[in-house]
Parts: C-alpha cells; sequence; structure tokens
C-alpha cells in the first residue's frame, strides 16, 4: 500500500463496487467524491470503459480527487455542488440517467485534519465548519454566538444525540456573554467543563466529540441535503441501476432506511384502508437487508470504517418497461 492510500482510504469500498454491480461502460454517479478513492476503485472495476461523474461541495477536496483521478482522463468529470443539485448536474453533462450511484455521508481526512476549517478540536482553529464557505452560509461561529438557547439546545440533543445538550447550550450562552467562542478549543473546554465530572471520568470519547458533530450537520445542512439526494434519485437511475449509501450516523442512517423502505412498497395507504387510493408504486428493491458493516480486518487497517453502514437499493423498471432484462 503507497502513502497516498495510507492517508485516504475508501471505507467499504470492495462491498460498494460488488453492490453496485460495476461493470464495463456503466455511467456512475459519485455525489460525494472526496478525495476520489471510491471513484477510482469504481473507474478501475470497470475496466477501462466506466465514466464517473464527481460532485463535492469541498473545493479544496475537489482539487484533491482532480489530481488523484488525472490518469482516468475524460472518463472523469468532477463538479463543485450542493449534493442536492445532483438532477441539474445531470442534465448539464447531458446524462438522463445514470446505472450506479453512490453517496458516502463521511468527513475526509482533508477536512478533519485542517485546523483552519474548524471541523475538530484536536488542534486550535476558528470556529467554521463550512464544506464550501466560499458560497457564504452561517458558519459555526455564528451559530454558537447568535443562536437562542433553545435552538442550541436542540441541535446539540437531535443531530449530536447528547443527553447533556441542555447542559451545553446553557454553558454556551454563559460562556459568550462573558467573550465571544471564536476558537474550536474554547468551544470544546466549555462543553468538556459542562459535562458532570462522573460523565467525563466514564466517557470513552472527548464530551465535545457530539456537539461538534450535531454543528457541522447543522451549518452545512446535512439532513437536508441528504434527503434531498434519496427523494430524486430514483427518477434518474436506470432500470436495474442501483444506489449505495454510506452512512456514519444513526439519524443519516434511519434517513436512508425509511426512504429505501417508501421506494420499496407498492402501497402507502393506512393498512385499515380496504381500497389503495395512493396509487403509489414500488420503485426500489432493497439489496440489503440490514446494513453491511465493516468486517474486523478493515477496522483495524482503517478506524474510521467502524461507525460505516452501507445501504443498497436497486431500481425496478417501471410499468410496461421491459428495458431492464
Amino acid at each position: 500500500m503507497d502513502e497516498e492510500q495510507q492517508i485516504h482510504i475508501p471505507v467499504l469500498l470492495r462491498e460498494v463496487i460488488e453492490y453496485l454491480g460495476i461493470k464495463p461502460g456503466m455511467k456512475i454517479l459519485d455525489a460525494t467524491v472526496g478525495l476520489g478513492g471510491h471513484s477510482r476503485g469504481m473507474l478501475d472495476a470497470a475496466g477501462g470503459e466506466g465514466q464517473v461523474l464527481g460532485l463535492d461541495r469541498d473545493r479544496e477536496a475537489l482539487s484533491e480527487a482532480g489530481r488523484r483521478l488525472a490518469p482516468y482522463g475524460e472518463r472523469v468529470r468532477l463538479v463543485r455542488s450542493r449534493l442536492s443539485r445532483f438532477p441539474a448536474i445531470l442534465a448539464e453533462t447531458g446524462w438522463e440517467k445514470v446505472d450506479a450511484a453512490l453517496l458516502d455521508a463521511g468527513m475526509s481526512s482533508l477536512q478533519l485534519d485542517d485546523p483552519e476549517r474548524g471541523f475538530g478540536f484536536l488542534n486550535d482553529g476558528p470556529l467554521d465548519m463550512r464544506m464550501g464557505a466560499e458560497d457564504g452560509g452561517e458558519s459555526a461561529e455564528g451559530l454558537i454566538n447568535l443562536a437562542p438557547f433553545a435552538r442550541l439546545a436542540e441541535i446539540i440533543r437531535e443531530y449530536g444525540e447528547d443527553p447533556q445538550a441542555g447542559r451545553i447550550a446553557r454553558a454556551i450562552v454563559a460562556a459568550r456573554e462573558q467573550a465571544p467562542i471564536t476558537t474550536t478549543a474554547r468551544l470544546a473546554e466549555i462543553v468538556w467543563q459542562a459535562y458532570p465530572a462522573k460523565w467525563r471520568a466514564t466517557a470513552r470519547q472527548h464530551p465535545a466529540t457530539r456537539t461538534f458533530q450535531a454543528l457541522r450537520m447543522a451549518v452545512n445542512e446535512e439532513l437536508a441535503e441528504l434527503s434531498a439526494f434519496l427523494e430524486a434519485i430514483p427518477e434518474h437511475l436506470a432500470p436495474g441501476g442501483r444506489v449505495a449509501v454510506i452512512s456514519f450516523h444513526s439519524l443519516e442512517d434511519r434517513l436512508v432506511k425509511r426512504a429505501f423502505r417508501h421506494e420499496a412498497t407498492d402501497c402507502l395507504c393506512p393498512r385499515e384502508q380496504m381500497l389503495c387510493v395512493c396509487g403509489h408504486k414500488a420503485r426500489f428493491r432493497i439489496l440489503t437487508k440490514k446494513p453491511v458493516m465493516a468486517g474486523e480486518e478493515e477496522v483495524r487497517d482503517n478506524s474510521r470504517a467502524r461507525s460505516a453502514k452501507l445501504r443498497v437499493a436497486e431500481r425496478l423498471p417501471d410499468a410496461g418497461d421491459d428495458s431492464a432484462g
């Protein structure tokens, strides 16, 4: 394994390629291309004939992906874009449908390791957390210093699933009344102090981990972006095409599970209703009854894989469409 591969190891790559059924000639959407690891693996599996359209909000990640995927030439097109805009990008590319789509909801090491981005707290840096800072929008600093107590508590409770959300939000409000909170180290210390001493002593991770996760998800509207992708992707998959989603958070995984189940169900009317009036027809066949998770060897080589969950669904032919064999 070369140094570059060690720095960036795509999670569940073998499983992604197998479940998506990557073959020569496929049109593949990598909706969160990141540093390009999954795209590179899928292009290799396509045997020199597949094409990838890769999207990402992060300009730095997209630049690095472009460097790593340069050997594949015109088989790759990279576009800086929000996840939710993928239908418009497909139209601009001239792709009516794709044969495979992948969404990896995780963070890249490029983002996490740069203190200037503010995603982590191991090294002090400004509280930003925006994946596309050049597009404007509220930063984590703005959110922390301006949001009312109720909103902060809700964000930390919902997105961070932290039972100490109320204590943390109160501590943030009290601290910002003394001076604006502008750095990752100061926020991490505030959260640390807000945690009960007994909880700190037994915590498996730094108490601020969930708060930082929650703020990142809120700043980047990650659940809304994911929901938009899940709602739109069935229309843009060719019959027999497959979509794979890798999530690292229980809220994300539940969204994927519900969306796939919704699209795999014919009638959505209440069970007690005798006749169907909704007219809904299943468009998906779920290929993963339970989420696929990394094995011991992969987790040993890449600790990030420990929390990864992969779900996959296949697009059914529309009524009267025999094009999917």
